[in-house]
């Protein structure tokens, strides 16, 4: 099967440059489209916060595309690697993990957890693979407005703000939801944040 990549180099070599400078971007994520950065840059978390009209003490998600990789920025309970395993095949899944670490401090929420989904979409997931970071992702509105759906839905105020914006995806009006989000403990035990 042909995959589409050659056609996202452009975009992925673009954003990549953007976020090794400490820019933030507008990129398709395996949810809704999303606000991203450097999830170890805390001036550019910081003009995310800003950039959503947010408080920082509201959390932001951070993707990555390989499970491993989240043990070297959280705490993470064997039983993670099932949950996330099952979300692959279903509804994209966010897991709040406790005792966030190696990551931009303004990005971890008050009681030191983050929330952290791995993806799988070709873009996003490709472009946290070269980053070699987790990358921040957090929905493309104003706190308070509603999520957009898919790219035509974001407003000219948040586009404005962005240092680059991904074309890949652009015309897909496939309407999408946020992830499903669960909190974790490191004994198992799963609450949930939003179903």
């Amino acid at each position: 099967m042909k995959t589409d990549f050659s056609e996202m180099e452009d975009d992925l070599k673009a954003a990549l440059e953007v976020l090794k400078k400490g820019g933030v971007i507008l990129y398709p994520t395996d949810t809704i489209w999303g606000i991203g950065c450097d999830a170890t840059n805390e001036a550019a978390v910081k003009r995310v916060y800003e950039i959503k009209q947010r408080d920082d003490s509201k959390a932001l998600i951070t993707l990555t595309d390989n499970p491993n990789f989240i043990s070297r920025i959280a705490d993470m309970p064997d039983v993670a690697y099932d949950v996330i395993e099952a979300c692959a095949e279903d509804q994209p899944m966010t897991i709040i993990y406790d005792g966030g670490r190696n990551l931009a401090p303004n990005l971890l929420a008050e009681d030191g957890s983050v929330g952290i989904r791995v993806t799988f979409e070709k873009f996003s997931a490709e472009l946290c693979r070269r980053l070699r970071r987790p990358l921040v992702s957090t929905s493309a509105n104003i706190s308070g407005q509603p999520n957009p759906k898919f790219f035509a839905e974001i407003s000219d105020e948040v586009k404005s703000k962005m240092d680059y914006i991904v074309k890949y995806r652009q015309n897909d009006n496939t309407p999408r939801k946020p992830s499903k989000i669960i909190k974790l403990k490191a004994n198992g035990e799963v609450k949930i944040i939003r179903g």
